[in-house]
């Protein structure tokens, strides 16, 4: 199969173009990953938040550089600065418009991104390592967002300081000394704010180094596809360019007109008031709450009793991703073949939205109860049902080809029509 996965070699015909090839292949590089490169014939949109995740990442990297040339990290101007590049700096508040709704889509991308790959198989053999690291990729999404949303040096940035890293003194043995360094004392204060502000500057370029690993892991196997089964010839095969860069540049156009909207008109919508109010040590927020995106693993956090327990429920919560490849034990990868695998993957996706909103209410009554209720579930997925339905499930029979399917869907339709799933 490795041998269908390149396309026709780069042949400079300029001078310069072969001077240049002679001792930096970039052209070649360039040519055979992002032009010829052989893709299947049959990705459908959900493919393309890939390449909006890496426009993305270039967006936050770009606005966030320009914007730390005018941000000042010190507990007594942060808030201030902020207020200066919003007010005198030109286009200030446009930067800072499009880095912080930026953040938001970015993550909206990519929990797509993720329920894609959960519901087309793009985890398994021989993708686990390109899988793993694309949770990599997530879980320092996670702690750079978290870094970020504490520069502005607001109430709720302040308090959500306090709280998170509050967290880490659950830990037994070490778990005071990972606090007072985070610290840089005994409490959040202007070390605390120098020590984020300088990893949030780091850690997009950490996150730039595993994109390029991840897209190297894809390009070993190749793309999944939405039936889920290899390629069989080059009939199942086309160049990435024309036909996918023309594809994922009108699904980005489509995905820049979500994200000037929320820019241009509700820049605000995604925020919350509270952080317009400098950060005072002595007045708690009556409820604090985080961006939308860490909602849902806010609500697993609160819905356990203890500390600790919390703790572990939270970090676990990430880290099963990290086994998903090994937890689904059915050999056919897409949901369109597995029909009780689809409505417990569509389960899921409601349990996180629920996640969501649980996340974002008091902690307190009924909803304690049903974060508990969730919590449980979203862990019974994983841990039980994806390796129980790989047992007895019977899936769709699976098309010949991809391209027979493609080129000849009717058939392939019927025969999968003909059968189901036994429970």
């Amino acid at each position: 199969m490795n041998d269908l996965l390149h396309g026709p070699a780069y042949q400079p015909k300029r001078r310069l173009a072969k001077w240049l090839e002679s001792r930096l292949p970039v052209l070649s590089f360039v040519h055979g990953s992002f032009v010829v490169y052989p893709t299947p014939r049959n990705l459908n949109y959900w493919w393309s938040f890939g390449g909006i995740l890496i426009f993305m990442l270039a967006v936050q990297i770009v606005t966030g550089v320009v914007l730390a040339m005018h941000y000042t990290p010190h507990a007594s101007l942060a808030f201030t600065s902020i207020e200066h590049i919003m007010r005198d700096v030109n286009y200030g508040w446009l930067l800072r418009y499009i880095h912080a709704n930026g953040a938001s889509l970015f993550f909206a991308a990519v929990y797509i991104h993720i329920m894609r790959g959960l519901y087309y198989g793009s985890y398994k053999e021989p993708r686990e390592v390109l899988w793993i690291l694309g949770v990599l990729i997530f879980a320092l999404m996670i702690a750079t967002a978290f870094l970020g949303y504490v520069l502005p040096w607001g109430q709720m940035s302040f308090w959500a300081a306090t709280v998170i890293t509050n967290l880490f003194s659950a830990i037994p043995i070490v778990g005071e000394s990972i606090t007072t360094w985070l610290w840089g004392g005994f409490a959040v204060d202007n070390p605390t704010l120098n020590r984020f502000y300088s990893l949030h500057y780091l850690l997009p370029f950490v996150i730039a180094g595993v994109v390029a690993l991840h897209i190297w892991a894809l390009h070993v196997p190749g793309n999944n596809n939405p039936l889920g089964i290899s390629v069989k010839s080059k009939q199942d095969l086309v160049p990435f360019h024309p036909y996918y860069s023309i594809k994922d540049t009108f699904a980005l156009a489509i995905f820049l007109i979500v994200f000037a909207w929320f820019v241009f008109f509700v820049p605000n919508y995604l925020g919350h008031p509270d952080n317009y109010i400098p950060a005072d040590p002595l007045k708690t927020p009556a409820h604090i709450v985080p961006e939308w995106y860490f909602l849902p693993f806010y609500a697993i956090l609160r819905a356990i009793p203890s500390k600790l327990g919390g703790v572990i429920a939270l970090a676990a919560s990430i880290l099963v991703l990290f086994l998903v490849p090994w937890l689904d034990t059915s050999k056919v990868r897409s949901a369109t073949f597995r029909p009780l695998y689809r409505q417990f993957f569509w389960v899921l996706v409601i349990v996180g939205i629920g996640l969501g909103y649980l996340g974002s209410q008091p902690p307190e009554g009924i909803y304690v109860v049903a974060a508990r209720i969730l919590t449980a579930y979203y862990f019974i997925h994983f841990l039980i049902i994806m390796p129980l339905l790989g047992l007895i499930e019977t899936p769709k029979p699976l098309p010949a080809s991809i391209s027979e399917s493609v080129l000849n869907p009717r058939p392939a339709a019927a025969a999968g029509a003909g059968t189901g799933a036994r429970s």
